[in-house]
């Protein structure tokens, strides 16, 4: 099994119509794909298996006036079917990996309190889980 990890470029938005199941919540839309690639600090890593997205995560960078620049890792996905191989845990290394290259002191990212995969991907990462609450307002 070679999985080829890369960053999708506005050029590479084509990829983004063969996506295996449950790697995104819902499916990707041209214009908001468009959108987020144009976008600049914005990243999307994929991992691809015989042109297929088998995994994703997107990533922004966070510049602060009196904190550290920040990377925040969202939405990370793997297709059911390949959980359990490392490509995660390779995404998020790859994305740390960008995150110093553009100048990032820190990463970050969350999931649900219930989600104990992801929690013991991200704690076996060397970080420790802590408690906030998030407020979400449609506007």
């Amino acid at each position: 099994m070679e999985i080829e990890f890369r960053i999708v470029s506005p050029a590479d938005a084509h990829l983004l119509e063969r996506v295996a199941e449950d790697v995104f919540d819902a499916m990707p839309q041209p214009a908001r794909i468009a959108a987020y690639l144009a976008s600049p600090g914005h990243y999307l890593m994929v991992a691809l298996l015989e042109g297929e997205i088998v995994a994703q995560a997107a990533a922004v960078v966070h510049r602060h006036v009196d904190q550290p620049t920040e990377l925040y890792i969202d939405n990370l996905g793997v297709t059911p079917r390949l959980h359990r191989r490392g490509i995660a845990r390779e995404m998020i290394r790859r994305l740390f990996e960008l995150g110093r290259s553009v100048g990032c002191e820190e990463a970050w990212v969350g999931t649900e309190i219930g989600n104990q995969p992801a929690r013991a991907l991200y704690e076996g990462l060397g970080a420790d889980g802590e408690s906030f609450v998030m407020y979400v307002y449609e506007l």
